[in-house]
């Protein structure tokens, strides 16, 4: 899978690492000072990395806890996120991955502790406010478990506050770390889709919708909380009767109890951010449909975005409450 391991040397001592080294026995492993040094190299051709990116095995110093684009949050008064890992194993079409970073190499930052130091430093800073924590902003939070161990370690953790939230967005079945202990409340697994199709077509090397829906199914009857993701509402031919159709597929597998929350919102970029995954993907049909700029946004144009938030909410209302239906802008 990985054939090259990058390291800072002063990472060794971490029980991350030692946990990489038996997951990839086969990888060359290379010393280095900065993941930046890597990272961050301008001019570097994400298509072709993509096709076989390294890992880089880092130590993070700073912005461990950040809050939440203005937008992307629940219900909770403050929203958090944070990343314990750059990029993501998957390869969808529309990624904004692919326009915020130079570098398609995979980043492990592996001093888990002081991430987990830092998120209580701020769940007691904002005592007073209820708090939701994200995790797979800038990642899959499941996808690289298998190798990183991560999950376990940030569930123990969450299980010390459970006054407080926290989601794991992802795209993977990697399930069986959660499905192997019990469940705590205050975890939502939350899950991207998109209709059948539409993922068959974009979602490149990430599991099928059936095997998506078939994960969060054994994963709700065993106690856990779901979160369905929406986003990005993609359009297209017959798109209404496509996620009818997806809606209806998950809410006859998942039960209502289980559904911690959905959210939902347009395909959109930054203006610059579109320019350059557009001119990555200049032989894709998604970047062929004619877009609208408003404040420096690329998006389908209102048109289109209230006919599709009007019937998203339509057919979301016919199996859900207003109360956990959420509109995501950013």
């Amino acid at each position: 899978m990985i054939d090259t391991v990058y390291f800072e040397e002063d990472v060794l001592e971490y029980p991350a690492v030692s946990r990489v080294k038996k997951a990839l026995p086969k990888a060359n492993w290379v010393p280095i000072e900065r993941f930046q040094e890597l990272f961050n190299i301008r001019n570097q051709n994400f298509r072709i990395q993509k096709k076989n990116p390294a890992l880089i095995l880092a130590k993070k110093y700073e912005n461990f806890v950040l809050p939440v684009p203005s937008g992307f949050g629940m219900s909770s008064s403050k929203n958090f996120y944070f990343s314990h890992m750059y990029n993501c194993l998957y390869d969808c079409n529309y990624c904004f991955l692919q326009g915020l970073y130079s570098s398609a190499n995979f980043v492990l930052f592996v001093n888990y502790e002081d991430f987990f130091e830092h998120i209580s430093q701020t769940i007691e800073k904002n005592k007073n406010d209820t708090q939701m924590f994200f995790s797979g902003y800038d990642c899959d939070s499941l996808a690289f478990d298998k190798v990183s161990g991560f999950s376990d370690n940030l569930i123990q953790f969450f299980e010390q506050h459970p006054n407080v939230e926290v989601e794991l967005r992802t795209k993977s079945i990697v399930t069986s770390s959660l499905l192997r202990r019990n469940p705590i409340k205050n975890c939502i697994i939350a899950f991207s889709l998109s209709p059948h199709i539409i993922a068959n077509k974009l979602d490149n090397k990430a599991p099928s919708i059936a095997r998506r829906i078939d994960a969060m199914k054994k994963l709700a009857d065993s106690g856990w909380q779901i979160g369905l993701r929406l986003d990005p509402l993609i359009y297209t031919k017959d798109w209404k009767n496509q996620y009818a159709e997806l809606i209806f597929d998950i809410m006859s597998q998942v039960k209502v109890p289980s559904v911690h929350s959905v959210s939902y919102g347009l395909l959109r970029f930054p203006k610059k951010m579109y320019k350059k995954i557009s001119t990555l993907h200049n032989d894709s049909g998604l970047f062929a449909f004619p877009m609208h700029e408003n404040n420096e946004v690329i998006s389908y144009g209102k048109e289109i975005e209230n006919d599709m938030y009007s019937f998203i909410q339509r057919e979301l209302h016919k199996y859900l409450p207003e109360t956990k239906i959420f509109h995501c802008t950013n």
